[in-house]
């Protein structure tokens, strides 16, 4: 971003007179303090912000202090920024649609008269659309959300209302929460909100607490209002007012909610929807589902890379700038925002959407053919919303207009398609394109754009309504032709009796401040100086030349004047009937703007399956109670793409009762951590419905993808790595479910390796024993493998726990290490952490002592004889065998009935339990590490 901005030395010239200033100083002392809010003041040419507001700006955009300036002087002296057009485009792009931190406010005004004339927030942006998006395609959708929450002893249920302003769409969901809310986040996910709204004080500290760091953890904005504004009454006749259709299906749909109700008349208050008259009857209302989609929480986005970041070195970093080869302008890429926040959990859904994809794979002609008319479609979604507000104009209309008579080219490219899924196509694209297109519908919008505005001014860049659709307008066309030819005759007649040749020397102008005049140099002006004096009005003398006229000219000037200010109210009330009749068409619109954008979407993920050097296969995919995922040669997406990476491809084999907890061993910088994620974001294309990057693929459909990979710390919020971590594994561990997807790298490794280990193995053990969901473990705990062996000692065990490493190869004469980035069975049974020490280049004599600190605590076994320090490698069977012993003692140990046993009993107990554990341990040396 910063390319954008500008040098201090070119900032705009803050011209105030004492007057003025005193009377802006006497105005923004009486403006309230409110601390989110960033106000901008237009003052024509420039815009000005002013206060803490000035300091902000200069330091985060200007990146320097030396831009301020200070209007008044003393202690009332207030310091001050000026801004161009530009640059507060640029800043109000940054603060509505990147963060989350400041509402915009901007004044129009002079002295001490300001008036605010619009306001905004990252999620109520509407007010500002023209400055956002005059020069940018909307690429997501603006959602607020607001929240009645209801604290009940331990546990919470959530009312939750939103509203979409772009699609006008309204929702309500009540759900039961946990302490973190990971169904309330994962909604705020899958909406892309970005506001929230809840009522201030909503509930005990703590648990208001879990609330902000949820929304927190979203990139929400949080505002707090008022609990007088979470009720419910009234809300009938609001919607009454704005849903479309019959009322009753929308009184029955919020009679079965309690506390989602209060949310919606605070929302309905907060987006002020009811005060602009183009939301009547526009919007629909719906109950939203929770289950409906894959749930996904901004840990599992984060993780799998899903939405692009600021950070990204290109577009292929994140899986939506990879995926995002849309056409239409705007459309494609809001949808693929919000399939890939959304994705299905329905098997038919997403075989619909692949058997379209495969169509559009197999037919690269009709691919290519589609994507260059879609490249010509407009945003047809906005242009109709702007339409509906009265915002929009002809410019509007004829957009629209210029994308509709794209839709027979569409249809014929789609008609000479009769391959496999030839039904389908005509099912979801063909019927569904004749009947918009039919006379009734856009056939009867283009026969009203084509009577009724002037195609042939288009060319001249002209959006202007054809004179044949109006008697008086029509009339006023002919008044404004004649008196043009009037005064174009007596230009002439002038001319001839001035002796002067036409437009050569004699030019007839036209200005705001004297109408039409006539003009001529200063050096022919001695020529004509007599006649100048006895004929004409001399208005103007300067360098160029000599302006008059005669009251000939004047009158007929005036006369033009006159009409053409006739010719122009015509014109803008014609202009407001075509427009109004237009917005009729809306709801044809919107459904053909849901059916390109889909189309759009589709196309691309078509092109990008077929364009990567090695091509996607189609996933097949079942149900989530049966079947496995199994990915055989699988790539992750985005790595891949990089230019610098020749990617090595494995398989990933989690099949129920064998391997559907895999715990995976190996050095760093082996492929551990790809490899994990690269199953998840696979697991997520496929249903989104797109293909995948592996040689073939079969996916058992998943509720959720869990995935906590690496934390940062959090020092603002008070929260260390080591504590990060163990809160987005308590998330895991709370809302998983056996129909869930688990991704976890290097658990524990953020305390101590004993406490980490500990912590590791219980984890596992619950995922395995209670969860049982399909889960990928990273780790460098490689005695993490025994709990394969111990595993499999349970009876009726259902999940099944194999070991798999990442292969690396270690020369044994020069000990380098050499990464194979293969993923194999079997447990890796030893670190490499100071082989990649010396990958860093470490010095080598820090190597040599971390070699020797290393074997002195691998020698468990010390030899008396020798008095030499034994380093050995442990048999990773050995390693497991006696792994599943100590855990049989651990068990044993646990089942004893403490409360019930007498204190000599249970001491005697437990010397027979250690007594059998070091017989064992006698052949074991990992058991008598143990011990």
């Amino acid at each position: 971003m910063e390319g954008n901005f500008e040098e201090p030395n070119k900032l705009p010239e803050l011209k105030l007179d004492a007057k003025q200033a005193q009377g802006f100083l006497s105005f923004f002392k009486t403006l309230p303090n409110d601390s989110r809010a960033v106000r901008f003041f237009d003052r024509k040419d420039y815009y000005t912000a002013h206060g803490e507001n000035s300091v902000f700006i200069a330091q985060t955009y200007y990146h320097t202090t030396t831009a301020l300036r200070q209007i008044g002087s003393g202690s009332t002296a207030l310091s001050s920024v000026s801004i161009s057009k530009n640059m507060f485009e640029t800043i109000v792009r940054d603060l509505l649609l990147e963060r989350n931190d400041h509402t915009v406010e901007l004044y129009e005004g002079s002295g001490s008269n300001w008036r605010l004339v619009k306001a905004g927030s990252p999620g109520n942006i509407g007010s500002f659309e023209d400055v956002l998006f005059a020069n940018n395609e909307m690429q997501d959708t603006p959602v607020v959300v607001s929240l009645f929450p209801s604290f009940q002893e331990s546990r919470c249920v959530v009312g939750m209302a939103y509203v979409d302003l772009t699609r006008r769409i309204l929702g309500l969901a009540e759900f039961l929460d946990d302490s973190r809310f990971t169904n309330l986040e994962s909604s705020l996910v899958a909406l892309g909100a970005k506001e929230c709204i809840f009522p201030a004080e909503s509930g005990k500290s703590n648990e208001c607490k879990s609330l902000r760091e949820a929304l927190e953890r979203c990139g929400v904005m949080k505002t707090e209002r008022s609990r007088q504004e979470f009720k419910g009454r009234d809300l009938d006749s609001d919607l009454k007012r704005l849903v479309k259709g019959n009322i009753e299906p929308v009184r029955d749909l919020i009679s079965g909610f309690e506390l989602a109700t209060p949310a919606l008349g605070a929302l309905l208050s907060f987006s002020e929807l009811l005060s602009d008259e183009g939301n009547y009857g526009n919007f629909t209302i719906r109950r939203y589902d929770i289950g409906g989609f894959m749930r996904l929480d901004s840990a599992a986005m984060r993780a799998l890379n899903v939405m692009e970041s600021k950070t990204d070195a290109n577009k292929n970093f994140s899986l939506f700038g990879l995926m995002n080869r849309t056409c239409t302008a705007g459309m494609g890429k809001r949808l693929l925002h919000m399939w890939l926040k959304q994705p299905l959990v329905d098997v038919n859904e997403i075989t619909m959407r692949l058997d379209i994809v495969q169509c559009f794979v197999e037919e690269a002609g009709l691919r290519q053919d589609l994507r260059q008319h879609l490249k010509r479609i407009s945003d047809v979604e906005r242009l109709v919303r702007s339409l509906e507000r009265r915002r929009g104009g002809l410019q509007h209309v004829i957009k629209l207009y210029q994308s509709t008579i794209r839709l027979p080219f569409i249809k014929t490219s789609l008609q000479q398609y009769t391959g496999e899924f030839s039904s389908l196509i005509s099912k979801r694209y063909m019927k569904r394109l004749e009947a918009l297109s039919d006379a009734d519908h856009l056939g009867k919008f283009i026969g009203l754009v084509e009577y009724s505005v002037d195609l042939d001014q288009l060319e001249n860049g002209e959006y202007m309504i054809s004179s044949s659709y109006d008697t008086s307008l029509s009339s006023l066309k002919d008044q404004k032709e004649l008196l043009e030819q009037q005064i174009h005759e007596l230009h002439k007649k002038t001319a001839i009796e001035l002796d002067l040749p036409v437009d050569k020397s004699l030019k007839l102008d036209k200005a705001a401040q004297f109408g039409h005049f006539f003009r001529i140099t200063k050096k022919e002006e001695p020529k004509i100086r007599k006649k100048l004096t006895t004929q004409f009005v001399v208005l103007e003398t300067r360098k160029d030349g000599v302006k008059f006229t005669n009251t000939k000219l004047k009158k007929l000037g005036d006369q033009y004047q006159s009409v053409v200010d006739d010719y122009k109210s015509c014109q803008k009330e014609l202009v407001d009937r075509v427009v109004q009749t237009v917005a009729s068409f809306s709801e044809v619109f919107e459904e053909l703007a849901g059916m390109l954008s889909e189309m759009d979407v589709l196309l691309s993920f078509a092109d990008l399956a077929a364009s990567c050097p090695t091509p996607y296969c189609r996933p097949e995919v079942t149900s989530s109670d049966v079947g496995d995922i199994v990915l055989e040669g699988s790539r992750h997406p985005c790595v891949e793409a990089q230019d610098w990476v020749n990617f090595i491809p494995n398989d990933c084999r989690l099949m129920r009762g064998e391997s559907w907890f895999q715990i995976i061993t190996g050095p760093n910088m082996g492929g551990k951590s790809t490899f994990i994620r690269q199953v998840g974001v696979t697991v997520l294309m496929a249903q989104v419905g797109s293909f995948v990057p592996c040689d073939k693929a079969s996916v058992s459909i998943r509720d959720c993808i869990f995935a906590r990979v690496g934390a940062g710390d959090c020092q603002l919020r008070g929260v260390s790595t080591f504590m990060q971590e163990m809160l987005e594994t308590a998330s895991i561990l709370k809302g998983a479910t056996d129909k869930s997807l688990i991704i976890i790298d290097e658990l524990g490794r953020g305390t101590s390796t004993y406490d980490g280990f500990g912590l590791a193995w219980a984890i596992c053990e619950h995922l395995v024993q209670v969860k049982k969901a399909p889960t990928l473990f990273a780790t460098h705990f490689h005695e993490l493998t025994a709990l394969a062996q111990a595993n499999s000692e349970v009876a009726g065990n259902t999940v099944g726990v194999a070991n798999f490493h990442v292969s690396a190869h270690i020369d044994t004469e020069s000990r380098k290490l050499t990464m194979l980035y293969k993923v194999e069975p079997g447990a890796c049974d030893q670190s490499f952490g100071i082989h990649v020490a010396e990958f860093a280049n470490f010095p080598e004599s820090v190597v040599a002592l971390a070699r020797e600190k290393a074997a002195e605590l691998e020698d468990f076994s010390p030899s008396e004889e020798s008095g030499k320090r034994k380093s050995r490698e442990d048999d990773p069977e050995e390693a497991s065998r006696g792994a599943a012993r100590a855990h049989k003692f651990v068990k044993e140990f646990a089942e004893m009935p403490l409360d019930k046993m007498e204190l000599k009993d249970s001491l005697k107990r437990l010397r027979e339990l250690k007594e059998e554990l070091e017989k064992d341990a006698v052949d074991c040396h990992w058991l008598k590490r143990f011990l």
